[in-house]
């Protein structure tokens, strides 16, 4: 009975040992599926995430390039700027130093007419008290030519030109025959603006001159 007791027993718990085996092990496969299906679900939600994240690193990205173009643009559109505010004084200062070279050239075109009729006006005086007569030649010089001064030779000429130059005063272009004292005459013309008294100046010259 023992033996039978003890085979009987021994079978059951068996038995049993094998059910609880085989039932941890369907159990154990079981957890080990749900885990690996979770774990392929958490694999694929951090894939999704890096995904993400990359997206978002290259939009960052994008907007940094942009925002570092538009900053180069604002700079350009700042130096343009600049240089059209100089571009608009230098035109400024143009104009205004043109402006100012027009008025000294038309203020010296008037005195230089002034005085060529100043000239004019006593022209007949002088030629007919003088012996003197007058001409305009070219590049609006005034040509003196005196006559009666040689006794032997009355109509010999005596030239002298007189132009007005660049700064507005008078200048001696040319004399025939030369004289010593042109320089001298030229600037007390020059300081006095006396004319009537230069051209009698070099005629009592010429006639210095004459006799030597």
């Amino acid at each position: 009975f023992w033996i039978q007791f003890k085979i009987s027993y021994g079978t059951e718990q068996n038995n049993q040992t094998s059910a609880l085996r085989d039932l941890c092990k369907e159990t154990i496969e079981a957890l080990s599926e749900k885990w690996s299906k979770k774990l392929k679900e958490e694999d694929l939600m951090i894939d999704k995430i890096q995904e993400y994240n990359n997206e978002i690193l290259q939009q960052s990205k994008y907007v940094a390039e942009k925002e570092e173009q538009l900053t180069e643009i604002k700079l350009k559109l700042n130096q343009e700027e600049e240089q059209q505010k100089s571009l608009t004084d230098s035109i400024q200062e143009l104009k205004e130093e043109l402006m100012k070279k027009m008025e000294i050239k038309s203020s010296k075109n008037k005195a230089a007419k002034e005085k060529v009729e100043q000239v004019s006006k006593i022209k007949t005086l002088f030629k007919e008290h003088l012996g003197l007569e007058m001409r305009r030649i070219h590049d609006e010089q005034l040509q003196f030519i005196f006559r009666h001064i040689d006794h032997k030779d009355p109509d010999k000429p005596y030239i002298c030109t007189l132009s007005i130059n660049e700064r507005g005063d008078y200048e001696v272009t040319s004399c025939t025959p030369p004289l010593d004292c042109i320089a001298e005459l030229q600037l007390k013309l020059r300081e006095t603006n006396n004319f009537s008294a230069f051209v009698a100046n070099i005629r009592k010259a010429f006639t210095a001159l004459s006799y030597k």
